[in-house]
């Protein structure tokens, strides 16, 4: 344990919950913050589904479960974070809303408390801004889904202190995550190689090297990948994708990091993958995935 003792997380979507999650089940008073009870209430039942599933599969005992949702508040008021010892950020990649929360926050928070950002693309430096505390601002970048990917990028700017950098670090690990320090450009480590990659794939398919299905079994069977590139994609979500490429193309102005234009036409076309609209490059309305080029 860190000297952290407790948690505040902002926001109860996908990432939130799931940040929310490990925090109260590594033994952290957690607070989770939504700007609606709708919101905050599916988050929590998501919680508890997700604990549920441990349990079943024996990964956890239900009376740890039970303990573990104990230690979970959640809120729609930005007050109950006021002694929190950490807040992680995890609300919508936006960040003019991000900023304007950050300055409010930033008026509640008490003061030696570390601010930190799960965003997968925006500026930390730039989020830091918007308080008076830069010194104490970081990323942590989690990974979907949260419960189950292991790796967790601990992010510096040039105004990060040593002291709070280390504290974040700490934290991460004593979530049962292995964390990885990063500079802040965009992308950070993870995103900064994994993009140009996706969107290489995309190009190839432009250009006919290969069909939809064939480059994903070849990437792999051929370099050991758990899923192509184009299932990633739907994994992922095919509108954040293209976010995080506009983002990372406004910052580096190489063509390696612009999106093609296939990738924008099935944006466009609301194709924006499985679990948002159920088709992206592949369609999964039949439950066996079919190559969009290929559903009739």
């Amino acid at each position: 344990m860190s000297d952290i003792k407790k948690v505040g997380v902002l926001g109860c979507g996908l990432m939130g919950s799931g940040i929310a999650q490990i925090a109260a089940q590594a033994g952290y008073e957690t607070v989770v913050r939504e700007v609606e009870q709708k919101f905050l209430d599916k988050g929590l039942a998501g919680i508890d589904k997700s604990l549920g599933k441990f349990v079943e599969k024996g990964k956890m005992q239900a009376a740890d479960k039970d303990a573990c949702i104990a230690r979970l508040k959640g809120t729609t008021n930005l007050d109950d974070l006021a002694d929190c010892d950490i807040v992680i950020e995890a609300i919508i990649e936006n960040a003019e809303l991000k900023k304007e929360t950050y300055a409010a926050l930033d008026r509640i928070v008490k003061k030696d408390a570390i601010f930190a950002s799960n965003t997968s693309s925006l500026t930390i430096t730039e989020l830091s801004m918007a308080t008076a505390r830069p010194k104490q601002f970081v990323g942590l970048h989690f990974f979907n889904p949260v419960p189950l990917m292991k790796l967790v990028e601990v992010v510096r700017t040039i105004l990060t202190s040593d002291e709070s950098f280390n504290r974040a670090f700490a934290f991460a690990k004593s979530l049962g995550k292995e964390a990885v320090a990063a500079r802040d450009n965009s992308g950070f480590i993870v995103n900064r190689l994994l993009v140009p990659y996706i969107l290489d794939a995309i190009r190839a398919y432009e250009e006919g090297v290969g069909s939809i299905e064939d480059i994903d079994k070849a990437m792999m069977l051929g370099c050991g990948y758990p899923m192509g590139p184009f299932t990633l994609l739907d994994f992922v979500g095919l509108d954040t994708t293209y976010f995080i490429t506009e983002v990372m193309f406004a910052e580096y102005q190489e063509k390696r990091f612009a999106a093609p234009p296939l990738l924008r036409k099935m944006v466009l076309a609301g194709r924006l993958g499985r679990n948002k609209t159920g088709t992206g490059f592949y369609d999964y309305s039949s439950g066996t995935p079919i190559p969009f080029d290929k559903a009739k």
